[in-house]
């Protein structure tokens, strides 16, 4: 599933390509997304793009007349095509541009989603989709003393807590491993149990992660390419997910894995404790 890094490249990628052009005709092929794509959404024929910006894992898509939002779900990709390209199975929306480009959305799953917001609507503050999250991980409003606040008296296992998006965005589960290996705190810990120390060492952990993660374009595992259709590298960084039953690289002991809330958990018993 694209996470924080995937859609942050993502972003990055179409960017410079999308902002001051004309969007002068959509070709909505498959309407039925994770929610269905509203006819609202051609209100955006003929718009300026005015800017582009993420929360959380969302893209928003300024334009006078209000915003587009796209979610890229558990397979989605969007990127920047050339007018003749072949259009594939799964490609279910177009966007023409008046640079000549497509932005084209894939979607083998169809879990992702294209919303609109029109220009009344606030799409942080007033947006049933945003308006209930938590700070973004690379932002200020985001430091350990912020967790350690959040966390008290939380019985849940620290994995969780840092994965719950209105707690903190975008810390989904491969960079959630790397980042308490790097902080050296079991997963398994109750979030209330964490000290202030080392919740400020986590969080520094998690914006290390993440932004190295964005360096190296994402993680790809099956479906994930960036915005050029590139896939991203960060996956032969990762020290600890994937990784069960290999040798930690700090200490040499099995690394152990196990399952929380359904998802694969792999940690070091001898160095997170």
């Amino acid at each position: 599933m694209p996470e924080l890094p995937e859609v942050e490249t993502t972003l990055r990628g179409i960017e410079p390509w999308l902002e001051g052009q004309v969007i002068e005709s959509l070709e909505i092929r498959q309407p039925k997304l994770r929610w269905p794509v509203d006819g609202a959404i051609e209100a955006l024929r003929g718009q300026t793009i005015r800017s582009l910006r993420r929360r959380a894992k969302y893209i928003l898509v300024d334009t006078a007349a209000g915003t587009a939002l796209w979610h890229l779900g558990m397979s989605g990709s969007l990127r920047l095509v050339d007018a003749d390209e072949p259009i594939g199975k799964h490609d279910h929306i177009d966007w023409q541009l008046s640079n000549g480009k497509i932005l084209r959305y894939h979607d083998p799953r169809r879990f992702g989603a294209l919303l609109w917001l029109p220009a009344d609507i606030d799409p942080e503050t007033d947006s049933e989709h945003l308006s209930h999250l938590g700070p973004e991980p690379l932002s200020a409003a985001f430091d350990g003393d912020y967790l350690y606040q959040r966390s008290r008296k939380k019985t849940q296992a620290i994995k969780q807590f840092i994965m719950d998006g209105k707690v903190v965005v975008g810390v989904g589960n491969i960079y959630a491993n790397e980042s308490l290996f790097m902080a050296g705190i079991r997963p398994t810990l109750a979030a209330g149990k964490v000290s202030r120390a080392r919740y400020q060492e986590l969080a520094a952990c998690i914006r290390l992660v993440l932004e190295q993660a964005i360096a190296q374009g994402g993680t790809t595992l099956k479906d994930f390419v960036g915005g050029d259709g590139q896939p991203g590298y960060f996956a032969q960084e990762l020290l600890v997910y994937g990784r069960g039953g290999e040798a930690c690289v700090h200490c040499q002991s099995a690394l152990k894995e196990i399952r929380q809330g359904q998802r694969a958990t792999v940690y070091c018993p001898a160095c997170q404790r």
